[in-house]
């Protein structure tokens, strides 16, 4: 068996684990500096919570074995956007975050191509 069966064989919370970290290892090599994974509160989860020089940034990692059955940024409607912005507004309270660009991105991966594609600004 080989890696892509593995994968493959894996369930949809396993396959977003290794997702989040091959996300997290990516944008660590662009410089960021990883504050958080899966950020949880009352309101919903954010995956990765990212500082690059004067930004935040709240990712949402989005993994799929492949696309046929559609993109992964597609799984991100409207009620997802609304939970995710509210768990960063309630992590930029909490925190007392001042003086930063807020950003929100969005990170697929897709394991048959072992491919990753970075959506800055996704919403």
């Amino acid at each position: 068996m080989n890696n892509q069966d593995t994968i493959k064989s894996l369930d949809n919370v396993k396959k977003g684990k290794i997702g989040e970290e091959i996300a997290r290892r990516y944008l660590k090599s662009l410089g960021m500096d990883i504050i958080c994974s899966n950020y949880r509160t009352k309101f919903g989860e954010i995956d990765i919570i990212a500082k690059f020089k004067n930004e935040i940034i709240f990712v949402e990692v989005k993994s799929r074995f492949s696309k046929d059955y559609g993109l992964a940024c597609e799984a991100i409607d409207y009620k997802k956007i609304l939970k995710i912005t509210s768990v960063a507004k309630y992590y930029i309270l909490v925190n007392n975050i001042k003086n930063f660009e807020i950003r929100f991105d969005v990170v697929e991966v897709y394991f048959d191509e072992k491919k990753i594609n970075h959506i800055k600004n996704a919403f």
